[in-house]
């Protein structure tokens, strides 16, 4: 097993401590669905705090979707319907000035 760009060798009695696990972020989820997803929701982020990021974020789980964090955090998230202006070159872009 590879673990902090070092090789780790494990004995087969050992194995039983291993767990497998992944995570991605709420962007690259967008268009995916997973059996079960597990959402850590907290104040401290408060500018990802957003309706349509949670709403992206719970519509991935097919089974199971379990928050961690604070209710304050949902709340908040569930408030802000704002959405951010983005400041991207896609007119100009698509105009051929980019």
């Amino acid at each position: 097993m590879s673990f902090d760009e070092r090789v780790v060798l494990y004995n087969a009695g050992d194995a039983d401590d291993l767990t497998v696990a992944y995570a991605t972020t709420i962007h690259k989820a967008q268009g995916s669905e997973y059996p079960a997803v597990l959402l850590p929701i907290h104040t401290q982020h408060s500018v990802m705090l957003a309706r349509n990021l949670l709403y992206t974020a719970v519509s991935r789980g097919r089974r199971l979707v379990v928050t961690i964090g604070s209710a304050r955090a949902v709340k908040a998230s569930v408030e802000n319907s704002r959405s951010r202006r983005r400041f991207t070159r896609f007119a100009r872009r698509l105009a051929g000035n980019g």
